[in-house]
């Protein structure tokens, strides 16, 4: 007996010294269960009946569990017999909620569960109102069932909840009392049993009271904040609490039960697979910032190895850790790792895949996708999968060819950023009695039907809402808002079996069957890297198997270009050229601008072509690109790309009259002809006044075409060039039906599909426009749709790309020839055609084309030309002056030139002349300058347009460059005599000028000549007056004396006055230690940007104003009704309203941090040299004004820094970070010490080392964005710097945007340099007034863009 013993002990040993690790070193603990009690480690516990069976979770507790988890589950039933809530924390995944349910499964306890989000209220918890039988009752929520039941409640996602939420458990947690909305009040089981040997049942029951049962308890679940995301535990919620760190399992015991679950898999296969899983959640993989490893997915992975023993471990490891796709940089460090464990990337070509069956999809087979389908096929049998691909490479269709062979049905559910948990899972509505019901959901619908459920968008959603799908995906179960249960077929049936239930008796108690066929198939767009919004989290990686799409390969998408629209023609053949070497480019703006031409882009271009040939690929590519509205680096960088695969504009133009008639029931427009439209909503067709030119008619040939191909519309233009009347006109000729929305920023997704109104106490659905469209087949025109936000439009991808949509009523729109229960049959001619601004500066809304671009037929509406312009005015002004129209399409093409380019902010319209048109037409005698006023009086304040307009109208004919200053108009006015002007006149006389006294009260003074500061004064320093010595600005009204008081001020006075203000001047520039001459030298420098300083700052002010857009904030008080929350309403919920304020960030997100640029300048001894010949010094000592100048007052926006370079060193400080010059003075000494340093520094280069050190010292520094712009002179190739080494310096690091600007050359030597440096990094600028402008095109193509 004690030779056994003491094998035993000898045995554990030697296991101990073989595997060196903690956990092995824990006591063996042992489970014992009889059917009265349960027994883990010596901790004993009594199992009791349940009423309720079907409320135990079943086929979670594993005989063969590890040690690690029996010690846990030891824990947790010390915790139990104490009467102590616990808290398990551990990383994402399933592990902790299984801990929970294998402890409910070995003592067999009934449970409620809640899946905690943003969205969790407090009637979530406790109680919520229905309406039944007419009358509001109020039915206990999970927290309340629990407690009276006896039920352990599960709360999983405890830092997902808003922080004044889970307070109203707290008293629960700790005395087990809590008040309750209908009056009862729960307390303790000894306190209530204690009244009840003194009272009867029935008295306890009158006063309201309610046993809280001795068996409940609670068992919360959520991550250690703030390693992860979320909100911090309230410090009173916490201590209520015992808290166990659950993490992973040892070595081991993982390698055991990977051996259990795929018993045919490669032993040797599954040892690589968990030893690179533990390498990369090892401490040294954390501290290289990695995301963590979903380790609880391992279990699908043994299964792809046993069902695929070919499958290499670095492809599975792959699906599970797809870093490529989540990491910015980092790559190697994995790989190293990986490889030290033999898991490489496969280096052999994988065999070609075999063709797919035919079936209902419109498919072409290719290797590629072949492939793909069958690593999706493989993921499909054992898990939930996501595919993650860029937009328009064909994600859907992969879905629903995999859906297709395997004879499923698809359900397509679109998510956007504001869906609530509820509208996931159930909805609340009414029966035709009033009766409250809560809804299944597309989502639950599909699983309980074994469909595909298709999430599409996962990076859109937040990640709080996402949460409540997280059982369903790893257990196959989940708990219902109404109080039902869902569960997998195999926990079902063993219900039904070991309990002789009936279906019907399941359906009774709540419980519902997962149909064993259901899927869930995520669809994901990558995460944005540079901006740092990366929706790829720990969480998420736990959820599913990812699969990576890539866009397609010249030869795979010509492939399925031929098989579908026939041979390839020489313009389609370029513009694919084209979008690969726009995706293969290294250079961001070319790699971002690829987007436009997507798979599915390219096909709609193909299908064009096909029914409508052209040789000209220009034109098709700038339609396409939007190339007129692109920012002007893109814009340049694209020409150059173009120039380079030869795609040239083409010069020819044709002549020829445009036809645009309706003739024997026949739409012409141009060359295309069509039969006009039957219908008899003849109320809601257009009809308005529009003059045809032949710019619009060849726009409206191409609209025509496009209806033809069947495609929906997007026109993007400027403000006022006509998109309305052109859709209009265009529906008007063709006689087509119109509905109409025009978005908003407070759109949803409900306003824009169906509006829910109570009436008669029922909840009533009101078809939107867009449903009224699809119904009867009208066109639909949603207008403004840059207004709302992307996230809220983006609900159309499903119905433009499949035509189908799914509404909040239930009902489903489907496809044309679909039908079925609440189904809505798309009309055949159903259109829809969306009309926004351009996107960018000025008009800073949400980039719709970006967006969803190409899903639609683009087509980008300017101002027409000059010929067109004056036809149209004509026809508006048939008596107005052929000269004068002919003068105001000069002046109004030249302000819209000038806005192209960025000298004046507002891109003047055809719609503004039109209206000076018409005032002309019908007042002849109005003077033309009178007129333009109603335009330009918008400017007036803004002295720098005052000054452009003015000379703009004086280049075109008008009196002088002051036609549009005050003075000038006053004059006019005061001739005509027209306007009554109300004076002050003091009637006394000046004495001489002086301060003033100073008013400690600094109350409001008007006349007199005692108090500085006063207004309508005489005398003393102030506003409005006359003969003070300088002007002083105390805050208050201004009272203005008459110019004739003012000029009758004593010429003595106004000398001494005069004085006095140069004096004070002087006193100003002694503050700041600068002399006149000093300002004065400053000055020349100032004058010389100053306007674009203004423009400048006009760009950066309204980035700020767009980063501070407010968004909605829900469970609000008060505020504006939330449409989701009617029913909540009805039944006297509080927090049923939606708030506007601006959005906090959450906690644990990354703090906004400001954007950086850095502006490197070349102070050689060459910039001196050669100032006189081309002046290159000056400018750049301007460029640096301009921008100490500009950002002054954005420091929270953008910090930035000025380092020089020269023969001596390559970085000299001489603006510090966050450290910029604070007046005139400072920045005048920085100009000094540049000019200094490179009059008397030696001779030599830098450039390319102080690019090099600008770039990469800024790469993964802690800002939002960071811009490098170097200033250099041209005299590159003398100190032996190539182009290619230049440009590799700008294009080091891709989370840096860096640009050269060359400032001076001998002869070409610069348009030669820019000529090879990559496109839209490089800028030669030998004008003194382009270099600012320059400067503003890289602001306003990188800042403007928001980060996120």
């Amino acid at each position: 007996m004690m030779q056994g013993a003491a094998n035993r002990r000898l045995n554990v040993l030697l296991r101990c010294l073989q595997n060196p690790n903690k956990e092995n070193l824990w006591q063996n603990v042992r489970t014992y269960v009889s059917s009265d009690t349960v027994s883990i480690g010596g901790i004993t516990k009594d199992v009791k009946k349940v009423k309720l069976p079907q409320y135990v979770p079943r086929k979670y507790y594993d005989d063969n569990a590890g040690q690690s988890t029996l010690h846990h589950l030891r824990w947790m039933m010390q915790k139990d017999i104490l009467g102590q809530d616990v808290f398990l924390l551990g990383p994402p995944g399933p592990r902790r909620r299984n801990l929970a349910m294998q402890y409910l499964e070995l003592t067999n306890r009934e449970h409620e569960y809640v899946a905690l989000s943003r969205d969790t209220t407090e009637s979530d918890l406790k109680q919520r109102r229905e309406i039944m039988q007419g009358t509001a009752s109020y039915f206990d929520q999970s927290a309340v069932r629990a407690a009276t039941e006896g039920r352990v409640l599960i709360l999983e996602g405890i830092e997902k909840a808003e922080r004044n939420v889970l307070p109203v458990l707290n008293n629960l947690l700790e005395n087990r009392e809590m008040h309750l909305e209908d009056g009862r009040l729960l307390i303790p089981a000894e306190r209530y049993d204690k009244l009840l040997e003194k009272f009867s049942k029935d008295d306890l029951e009158k006063w309201k009271l309610v046993r809280v049962d001795e068996g409940f308890r609670v068992i919360a679940l959520g991550l250690p904040v703030p390693r992860y995301r979320g909100n911090p535990l309230d410090p009173p919620l916490r201590s209520r609490f015992q808290a166990r760190d659950v993490n992973i399992n040892n070595y081991q015991e993982w390698l055991q039960e990977l051996k259990t679950i795929a018993p045919g898999a490669s032993v040797a296969k599954l040892e690589q697979l968990l030893s690179a899983a533990f390498g990369l959640i090892s401490k040294e993989s954390s501290a290289l910032g990695l995301p963590d490893f979903p380790i609880d997915n391992l279990p699908f992975a043994a299964k792809l190895l046993e069902k695929n023993p070919r499958v290499s471990v670095y492809d599975i490891l792959y699906r599970m850790y797809p870093y490529k796709i989540f990491l910015k940089d980092g790559f190697n460090s994995i790989e190293s790792l990986l490889a030290s464990f033999q898991v490489i990337p496969d280096s052999e070509q994988r065999l070609p895949a075999n063709n797919l069956p035919p079936g209902k999809v419109n498919y072409v087979d290719g290797d590629y996708q072949n492939r793909l389908i069958g690593d999706m096929l493989e993921s499909n049998s054992v898990a939930d999968f996501c595919i993650i691909g860029p937009r328009g490479c064909g994600k859907s269709i992969l879905v629903d060819k995999m859906a297709d062979i395997l004879g499923k049905q698809v359900e397509s559910i679109v998510l956007y950023q504001d869906m609530t948990s509820r509208e996931l899972i159930q909805q609340r509505t009414t029966l035709e009695n009033g009766d409250t019901v809560w809804k299944f959901s597309p989502l639950i619908n599909a699983a309980l039907e074994g469909k595909i459920a298709v999430l599409d968008g996962l990076h859109r959603i937040h990640p709080s809402t996402l949460s409540v799908l997280h059982r369903l995906v790893h257990d196959r179960e989940i708990q219902l808002h109404d109080g039902k249960r869902m569960v997998n077929n195999e926990r079902y049936e063993m219900l039904m079996k070991e309990f002789n239930l009936t279906e019907q008796e399941m359906v009774n108690s709540g419980v519902l069957k997962i149909h064993p066929d259901f899927r869930i198939v995520a669809i994901a767009e990558p995460p944005t890297l540079t901006s740092g919004a990366n929706w790829l989290s720990p969480e998420v990686l736990s959820l599913f198997i990812f699969h990576e799409a890539r866009t397609l390969s010249k030869q795979e998408e010509m492939k399925i270009i031929t098989s579908q629209y026939g041979p390839i023609s020489k313009p389609l053949h370029q513009i694919i050229n084209l979008a690969h070497v726009l995706r293969d480019s290294p250079d961001p703006t070319l790699k971002n601008l690829s987007g436009h031409l997507s798979t599915r882009q390219l096909l709609r271009i193909a299908s064009r072509m096909q029914k409508f040939p052209t040789d000209d690929a220009y034109d098709t590519i700038e339609k396409t690109f939007m190339a007129k509205f692109l920012p002007s680096l893109a814009r340049e960088a694209l020409e150059k790309t173009l120039d380079k695969v030869d795609i040239l504009p083409n010069m020819s133009t044709t002549t020829n009259e445009l036809k645009c008639e309706v003739v024997n029931d026949v739409v012409t427009i141009g060359k295309t002809s069509i039969p006009l439209y039957k219908t008899d909503s003849l109320t809601k067709v257009p009809n308005i006044l529009f003059y045809d030119v032949p710019q619009h008619i060849h726009l409206m040939e191409r609209l025509l075409q496009d209806f033809q191909l069947g495609q929906h519309l997007l026109l993007v233009g400027n403000q006022g060039v006509g998109k309305n009347k052109i859709v209009d006109r265009f529906l008007q000729l063709l006689n087509r039906p119109r509905e109409y929305i025009q978005l908003h920023r407070d759109t949803t997704v409900q306003t824009l599909t169906i509006q829910p109104t109570v009436k008669d106490g029922l909840l009533v659905y009101e078809d939107s426009p867009l449903v009224k469209a699809i119904k009867f087949g009208h066109v639909l025109v949603i207008d403004e749709a840059d207004k709302a936000p992307t996230h809220v439009t983006c609900i159309l991808k499903t119905l433009v790309e499949t035509g189908e949509m799914i509404l909040s009523d239930g009902r489903r729109i489907v496809k044309t020839g679909h039908d079925g229960p609440n189904c809505i049959p798309t009309h055949p001619d159903f259109r829809i055609i969306v009309l926004a601004n351009r996107p960018g500066f000025p008009f800073l809304g949400n980039d719709f084309f970006g967006a969803l671009g190409d899903l639609f037929s683009s087509h980008a509406v300017d101002n027409p030309s000059a010929l067109s312009e004056v036809d149209l005015l004509q026809q508006y002004g048939p008596n107005v002056p052929q000269a004068t129209i002919r003068k105001l399409v000069d002046v109004f093409g030249e302000l819209r030139t000038m806005a192209d380019q960025g000298l004046v902010n507002y891109p003047y319209s055809t719609r503004e002349v039109v209206n000076i048109v018409k005032h002309l037409q019908q007042f002849p005698k109005a003077d033309l300058e009178d007129v333009l006023f109603n335009v330009f009086d918008f400017d007036r304040y803004s002295p720098e347009m005052v000054e452009t307009v003015g000379q703009v109208l004086t280049r075109f004919g008008f009196p002088n460059s002051n036609v549009f200053t005050t003075e000038y108009i006053k004059a006019k006015q005061a001739k005509e005599h027209i306007q009554v002007t109300k004076s002050r006149h003091s009637g006394l006389d000046n004495k001489a000028p002086k301060h003033g006294k100073e008013d400690p009260k600094n109350e409001p003074h008007v006349g007199g000549n005692t108090w500085a500061g006063g207004t309508g004064g005489r005398d003393t320093a102030g506003l409005g007056g006359k003969g003070g010595p300088y002007r002083l600005d105390k805050g208050h009204d201004v009272h203005q004396l008459s110019d004739e008081e003012k000029a009758a001020v004593p010429e003595h006075i106004q000398r001494a006055a005069r004085e006095m203000g140069k004096q004070a001047f002087e006193a100003k520039l002694k503050e700041i230690g600068m002399s006149g001459y000093d300002a004065s030298l400053y000055n020349q420098f100032s004058k010389s940007v100053s306007k674009q300083v203004q423009s400048l700052r006009v760009v950066l002010s309204t980035l700020q104003a767009k980063n501070k857009e407010r968004h909605w904030n829900r469970h609000q008080t008060s505020g504006e009704l939330d449409d989701v929350k009617l029913i909540d309403g009805i039944l006297g919920e509080k927090t049923i309203y939606r708030r506007r304020s601006e959005q906090e960030p959450e906690l644990g997100t990354p703090q906004i941090k400001p954007k950086m640029f850095r502006l490197v300048v070349d102070v050689s001894g060459s910039m001196y040299r050669f100032n006189s010949y081309d002046g290159r010094l000056e400018r750049e000592l301007e460029a640096v004004v301009l921008v100490m100048e500009a950002f002054e007052g954005f420091e929270d926006k953008i910090t930035y820094d000025i380092i020089g370079h020269s023969g001596e060193t390559d970085r000299i400080e001489f603006v510090k970070k966050g450290e910029p010059p604070k007046n005139n003075m400072e920045r005048l000494n920085i100009v000094r010490v540049m000019h200094a340093h490179s009059q008397y520094c030696w001779s030599g280069d830098h450039t390319l080392e102080a690019t090099e050190h600008a770039v990469n010292s800024l790469s993964c520094a802690d800002n939002d964005e960071s811009i490098v712009v170097v200033l250099s002179d041209a005299n590159l190739a003398r100190y032996g710097i190539s182009p290619a080494k230049l440009g590799k310096a700008l294009t080091a690091q891709p989370d840096v945007s860096a640009y050269a600007v060359f400032i001076g050359g001998l002869g070409d030597q610069a348009e030669r340099l820019t000529q090879f440096l990559p496109a839209g990094r490089a800028f030669v600028c030998t004008d003194l007034s382009k270099l600012p402008q320059i400067l503003k095109q890289i602001f306003s193509s990188s800042l403007v863009t928001p980060s996120s």
